[in-house]
């Protein structure tokens, strides 16, 4: 006899469309949950994809989880009630304020509360132990949670997957934006978590040595105007260039002659993930969950973080070296299966079952 169909609801601060990785990865499970025919519904303030949602058969619930007093307390009464209606048998919290109001309010006969680690280098993660189930994106994130005092069966791991999201095409049928090359590209959030400050430090110091490449920046945030100030202040700063959000980055990394995420911490990148579908030669730092989604070294280049002279010097090895880029492209194609959005998804409905039994 097949399993019967789970209830189950997403809890974030929104579903805007602005390339955040905690939105993108909570939309790739309700989706694919909603295909697997699960009852799925998210409960967030909106945004973009809610007309997504509602094509692929996952109800909107308009909560507003600003941290506020006032706006908190109608959060908690508005949830409170969408538990009583909806009746779900889990709860997949994937932000701090949802895994609190979820634990405040679920009742009398409790559904299944999951919160779900991404970024384990906030303080406040160590706020979403009280869930049932403390769903981490990486190894290296469960081994912080229980450094942090998480009991290690309520740990559990699935790693983020991207390939074959509905959000994204195919890299095989995408073209390569026509930018300026030789390229080097980094899809990141602006700001200086995400290592802009090294990224740009290095290509300084290795721009005499390679007049002729350009490194592009695809992504937007609050530091964007910083950054770009900083960028027209060097002497290459014709060769510097910010390309802003993109929807879709595929065409970009497609371009990519070599891909870098310089980032300072970082629990389990899904674009390395993008990257490595597209056939990208990376380099990347060596921080929190980055080593695992690289194959600990095997599927691209690892140097430190904000260490400006290491990045150069692994940007001019790759850009000398044409088979070496080559290899570095067919090593990040290799086991792809593990980066795929229905392994992810397959994994967490049976975390689910195993903690609902």
């Amino acid at each position: 006899m097949s399993e019967r169909p789970l209830r189950i609801l997403h809890v974030l601060n929104t579903v805007r469309e602005t390339g955040n990785g905690i939105i993108n990865t909570a939309m790739d499970l309700a989706w694919g949950q909603a295909q697997r025919g699960h009852h799925v519904a998210v409960a967030s303030q909106g945004g973009e994809f809610e007309s997504a949602l509602a094509t692929w058969g996952v109800a909107h619930h308009r909560i507003d989880q600003t941290r506020r007093v006032g706006t908190l307390w109608r959060a908690a009464w508005t949830l409170r009630a969408l538990l009583r209606e909806t009746a779900p048998d889990v709860v997949h919290a994937h932000m701090v304020t949802g895994t609190l109001l979820t634990s405040m309010v679920r009742g009398g006969r409790p559904p299944l509360l999951v919160a779900h680690v991404h970024n384990v280098y906030q303080r406040s993660a160590r706020w979403m132990r009280g869930a049932d189930v403390v769903l981490c994106c990486g190894t290296s994130v469960r081994a912080t949670m229980q450094a942090q005092g998480v009991p290690h069966a309520k740990l559990q791991v699935v790693l983020n997957g991207t390939v074959g999201s509905p959000r994204l095409r195919n890299a095989d049928d995408v073209a390569p934006a026509a930018i300026a090359k030789p390229a080097i590209v980094t899809v990141a959030g602006m700001n200086a978590r995400k290592g802009i400050d090294e990224l740009i430090a290095a290509f300084v110091r290795l721009a005499d040595r390679h007049p002729d490449a350009h490194l592009h920046l695809v992504g937007d945030g609050p530091e964007r105007p910083r950054f770009a100030a900083l960028a027209a202040a060097t002497p290459v700063a014709s060769r510097i260039h910010f390309h802003g959000f993109q929807r879709d980055p595929m065409p970009f990394l497609r371009a990519a002659d070599v891909f870098v995420l310089a980032s300072r911490r970082e629990s389990s990148p899904i674009v390395i993930g993008e990257a490595r579908a597209a056939g990208c030669a990376i380099i990347a730092t060596a921080v929190d969950g980055v080593p695992e989604t690289l194959d600990d070294g095997r599927a691209g280049l690892l140097v430190p973080a904000q260490d400006a002279p290491a990045l150069a010097e692994a940007l001019h090895g790759l850009l000398s070296d044409p088979a070496r880029r080559a290899a570095l492209s067919a090593a990040a194609r290799e086991g792809l299966d593990r980066f795929h959005v229905t392994r992810m998804v397959d994994e967490t409905l049976a975390l689910y079952r195993t903690f609902l039994t």
